[in-house]
């Protein structure tokens, strides 16, 4: 199924209220999020005929969750060949100060 336009915005108190969600449900000391650099992004975006990123969840070798990032080609396809992505920084302890998405 193609990539159709569409728009991705969500409200904080829509997206507040969904990651307050995914926090009750996977318990004290769990993994809340996690934020990649501009860089590896770019990269991804970059690439010929890349019109957007496809994320998969995975879990790495020391057991933590972690996405994993490929570009999405015009073709709608992953584009395997090209840049992939990992290695989050995991929140926590990578949150930043405390606010609606991650308290």
């Amino acid at each position: 199924m193609p990539l159709e336009p569409r728009d991705h915005r969500i409200s904080l108190e829509a997206a507040s209220v969904q990651t307050r969600r995914h926090r009750e449900s996977m318990g004290a000391g769990g993994t809340k999020g996690g934020a990649f650099r501009r860089e590896a992004l770019d990269e991804i975006l970059r690439q010929p005929g890349c019109v957007g990123i496809r994320f998969y969840y995975g879990v790495n070798d020391k057991g933590e969750p972690s996405l994993v990032l490929v570009g999405v080609g015009d073709d709608d396809n992953d584009m395997m060949q090209g840049a992939l992505m990992d290695t989050i920084f995991p929140c926590p302890p990578f949150c930043g100060d405390g606010n609606s998405l991650n308290s």
